[in-house]
């Protein structure tokens, strides 16, 4: 009986592994071939950013929380709206930021973190930090992650990339947020 058991969890392991340098892979796939382009790209942590009904929202002035996304401790994110909320005890916003979102998007939907890497070299060379995972969809790895160069450039179309990224800044407050476990709620 003990030997299935250390078989499962060998096999459990290897799996998260196996995901967490897929998602790496694909997230350094959707950056810029040459780096003079990532510099041309807008940056996804400008202030402004579209609110709920699409309207852009006043520099300076974040979109609300979602106020059907829930309650408790928990990450929403907006693939709509390029923005995560990171959301503490009773309801109150820690911090919000834009991120750039990925080809593929999970499902409105209530999630966990389910593995964190600290940092993938990407396939391409290009340092990625702060991986946060929480889904799979259509075969793809769904999480947040940020680029060590900060770059947050828009991710090839034709490419199915399951990294939500961020600024760098951005990341290192979703890492020390959302721990293996954390609510991940999935907007529309």
């Amino acid at each position: 009986m003990a030997r299935s058991s250390s078989g499962i969890v060998a096999g459990l392991t290897a799996a998260a592994l196996a995901a967490v340098g897929f998602l790496g892979y694909q997230a350094s796939a959707s950056a810029p071939a040459h780096p003079a382009a990532a510099a041309q790209q807008p940056s996804a942590s400008a202030s402004a950013a579209p609110s709920q009904s699409g309207a852009p929202q006043a520099p300076g002035k974040a979109a609300p929380v979602p106020a059907d996304s829930g309650s408790g401790v928990r990450v929403v994110y907006s693939a709509a709206q390029k923005r995560v909320w990171l959301v503490g005890e009773q309801g109150t916003e820690t911090k919000t930021f834009t991120v750039m979102p990925s080809t593929v998007h999970p499902k409105a939907g209530s999630y966990a973190v389910t593995s964190r890497k600290g940092a993938i070299p990407g396939s391409d060379g290009v340092p990625i930090e702060h991986v946060v995972l929480f889904a799979t969809t259509d075969g793809v790895v769904v999480g947040f992650s940020a680029r060590t160069d900060g770059a947050t450039p828009e991710p090839d179309a034709t490419k199915k990339t399951g990294g939500i990224r961020m600024a760098r800044g951005d990341g290192d407050a979703m890492w020390n947020f959302a721990t293996v476990g954390v609510k991940i709620v999935v907007m529309p």
